[in-house]
C-alpha cells in the first residue's frame, strides 16, 4: 500500500480524538447519545451480517441444488422448513427494533430530566459569523456579555437559550452536548452538564452563508472556582490604558469607528453590531476561531478583515501605522 493509501486508511480515525468529536464525550448528554450511537451500531450491524449471512446461504443452496444442464430452481426439500422459522426472524427485526426504540425514549427523558438541575443561565445568539454569549450572574441576576468563548463549570448543568440575528445557525459541541438549531423569532435551549476539565471548540452546523465553516467558538470547561473567578473578572469594567500608546488606542476605538459597532464597558463605547471588546484579550482566539489572539493578528484583523474572512461584515478600518499599533496595544491590555 502506497503512503497515500495509508493516509487514506487511516482518515477515518481523525474523529476518534480531540476537542471536537462526538466520539470523546466529556458531558452527560453527548454520553448518552454516544451510548445510543454504540446501541445501534450493534442491534442494526447485528441483522445487517444476519442478512448478509442468509442471502449468501441462499445463492450457495441455489447453485448446489441445481441439476446438471438446467437453470436453478428455486424449490428444495428444505424450503418448507425454512418458512415455518419466518416468524423467527421477524422477531428478531421486531425485538431489535423495540430495543432501539425504547433506548431512545429512555435517553430522551433522562435528557429532560437535566432541566431540574440547571444551575447556571447563558444565551447564545448567533450571527454571521460569530456568536453573542451572555451569561446571567448568579450573585445579582445582571447580565455579563462576552463573545466566541463559552466558559462552563465542570459538573454543573448550564442552561444554555439560543437565538439568532439573522439567519439558521446550529449550536454544536459535539464532546459535551447534541447539536440545537438556532432560529430566527424562535428561543430554543439546550442543557449541557460538562464532566471533563479541558478545551473544546463548538461550531455553527447549519449552513449560513460564505464564512458559515469560519463560525466557530471555543468552550472552556473549569472548576466551579475557577469559573466563578472568571466570570467575576468579566463583570468588570475595561481596564485603563496602562501606557501613552494604550491610550492614544482608547481614544481611537471608544471616539472612532470602533464604537460604533463594538462596546467597550466603562467607556463612551456602546455599540451593537459587532461583538463586545470589554475583555477581548482574555480569549484564546478572534474572528470566531479564526484567528490566535496576539497582538499581530489584532492588528490585521482590524486592517484588513476582508482578506482574513472573506464576506465577513465586518469593514477595514483604515488607520495610519501608528495608530493601528496604538488599537491593537490597547486591545491587548484588555484582558
Amino acid at each position: 500500500m502506497t503512503q497515500k493509501g495509508h493516509l487514506a486508511f487511516l482518515l477515518p480515525l481523525a474523529s476518534c480524538a480531540g476537542a471536537q468529536t462526538p466520539l470523546a464525550p466529556a458531558g452527560d448528554q453527548a454520553a448518552g447519545q454516544y451510548s445510543l450511537l454504540l446501541l445501534m451500531l450493534w442491534v442494526c450491524g447485528i441483522l445487517y451480517m444476519l442478512v448478509l449471512g442468509f442471502l449468501a446461504m441462499g445463492l450457495w443452496r441455489l447453485r448446489r441444488g441445481a441439476p446438471a444442464g438446467n437453470e436453478p430452481t428455486l424449490e428444495t426439500p428444505s424450503d418448507a422448513v425454512l418458512g415455518k422459522t419466518l416468524w423467527i426472524w421477524a422477531a428478531i427485526i421486531v425485538v431489535g427494533l423495540l430495543l432501539l426504540a425504547g433506548a431512545s425514549f429512555l435517553l430522551e427523558r433522562r435528557l429532560a430530566a437535566a432541566e431540574a438541575r440547571e444551575a447556571l443561565l447563558v444565551r447564545v445568539s448567533g450571527h454571521q459569523w460569530w456568536w453573542r454569549i451572555a451569561y446571567r450572574d448568579p450573585r445579582n441576576g445582571s447580565w455579563i456579555e462576552t463573545a466566541n468563548e463559552l466558559h462552563l463549570p465542570v459538573g454543573t448543568t448550564a442552561r444554555i437559550e439560543l437565538g439568532s440575528a439573522d439567519v439558521i445557525h446550529s449550536f454544536w459541541v459535539p464532546n459535551v452536548a447534541g447539536k440545537m438549531d438556532v432560529i430566527p423569532g424562535r428561543a430554543n435551549a439546550i442543557d449541557v452538564t460538562p464532566r471533563r476539565i479541558g478545551w473544546f471548540r463548538g461550531q455553527c452546523a447549519e449552513f449560513c452563508g460564505l464564512q458559515h465553516a469560519k463560525m466557530a467558538f471555543d468552550v472552556k470547561v473549569e472548576t466551579p472556582a475557577q469559573f466563578a473567578g472568571w466570570l467575576a473578572l468579566q463583570a468588570r469594567p475595561a481596564p485603563a490604558p496602562e501606557d501613552a500608546a494604550a491610550l492614544r488606542g482608547m481614544e481611537i476605538v471608544t471616539r472612532g469607528a470602533c464604537a460604533m459597532c463594538h462596546s467597550v464597558r466603562g467607556t463612551s463605547a456602546r455599540g451593537r453590531p459587532g461583538p463586545d471588546l470589554t475583555h477581548v484579550a482574555s480569549r484564546r482566539m478572534i474572528a470566531a476561531g479564526t484567528l490566535a489572539m496576539n497582538r499581530g493578528n489584532l492588528q490585521g484583523w482590524i486592517a484588513q478583515p476582508q482578506a482574513l474572512k472573506p464576506g465577513t461584515l465586518m469593514l477595514p478600518v483604515t488607520l495610519e501605522p501608528r495608530d493601528a499599533n496604538a488599537v491593537a496595544q490597547y486591545l491587548g491590555q484588555l484582558k
